[in-house]
């Protein structure tokens, strides 16, 4: 019997050596957190050198439920050069974080329940600091996956046991006021008008800068109503000078650079002041009426809507408009 339990005890130690000795490689196999998923492709090194550059790696190896859009080594080059950075040490880490903080979205989002059209938020902050407003993602899934109009999910739903992967095929770059402009359909015609032929202004230049920048939106249909109104055919129709100064009638910076919607007068109303001028401002009154979040009076006494908020971007924020705001006489 001394024997017998002699050879099980033996057994029982050399089980667990075996059992739990093993090579790195073949102990990072066992490893399926996101940060673990990410260095077992291949295709990915780019992305964990990027993690562990930052200081994310232990993040993603952690507990919690996150989301994250991997850009592939392709991806990660592509960028790089762009940018004009020679490699990923050549990346100010503040920056690199920001950027790949911008691919996490909290939680465990597989592509199905990824909105159709809309906006997700990203771990990604105005500033970079912890008391920034996270950042917006456009997703657009019209033909497969899509995200700020710039990159695309080619493999999806790769299941971490702490959260999700999708591969992208490129990075997604910090988005400016113009970003959303160019990526969310609604604003095709907003798109078009900034970016006329002949504008005195160029607008795309001017709100890819720091700002920060308060942008009011108009929609398709907004447009499209304008152009009726004013007994235009189209966008080419409309006078330069009258387009530059509707455009600029709807930006707001310095004091009023990204004021989200908490930012407005609750209960009351509160002037803003834009781009054309000191005196050219439009009123917004809280709470709105018929639908809208908040109504808005534009400077020829035009009524007209806000109809979502607090689209952010990192050099400022957009609401969208239901009407196109004319500055009057």
């Amino acid at each position: 019997m001394k024997k017998l339990n002699l050879l099980k005890t033996a057994f029982v130690a050399i089980f667990a050596i075996v059992a739990f000795s093993c090579s790195d490689d073949d102990c990072s196999s066992n490893d399926n957190t996101i940060a673990g998923i990410a260095s077992k492709n291949e295709n990915l090194s780019s992305l964990v050198a990027a993690l562990e550059r930052a200081g994310l790696t232990s993040t993603l190896s952690g507990a919690g439920s996150y989301t994250v859009f991997a850009p592939t080594n392709e991806a990660f080059a592509s960028f790089l050069s762009a940018n004009g950075f020679a490699n990923l040490n050549a990346v100010p880490v503040d920056v690199l974080k920001q950027v790949l903080l911008n691919h996490v979205v909290a939680g465990n989002v597989q592509a199905a329940q990824l909105p159709d059209a809309g906006y997700i938020k990203t771990s990604a902050t105005v500033g970079g600091t912890s008391t920034g407003n996270t950042l917006s993602m456009y997703v657009n899934k019209s033909s497969g996956v899509k995200l700020n109009g710039v990159a695309t999910v080619t493999t999806a739903n790769v299941i971490a046991s702490n959260g999700v992967v999708h591969i992208v095929d490129a990075v997604i770059a910090l988005p400016t006021v113009v970003t959303f402009a160019v990526a969310d359909p609604n604003f095709d015609i907003l798109q078009a008008a900034l970016t006329r032929e002949g504008n005195t202004t160029d607008f795309v230049t001017a709100l890819s800068s720091a700002g920060p920048f308060t942008v009011f939106a108009p929609t398709n249909d907004a447009f499209v109503s304008l152009l009726s109104e004013l007994g235009a055919a189209d966008l080419a129709a409309i006078p330069e000078p009258t387009l530059d100064a509707v455009l600029k009638y709807h930006v707001a910076s310095g004091a009023f650079g990204n004021v989200l919607s908490s930012g407005l007068t609750p209960n009351g109303v509160t002037t803003v002041p834009t781009l054309l001028g000191s005196s050219a401002t439009f009123d917004i009154t809280l709470p709105g009426t018929g639908g809208n979040i908040a109504n808005v009076t534009d400077g020829a006494d035009r009524a007209s809507g806000i109809i979502a908020v607090d689209v952010q971007a990192a050099n400022g924020v957009i609401h969208v408009l239901n009407r196109v705001l004319l500055p009057g006489s």
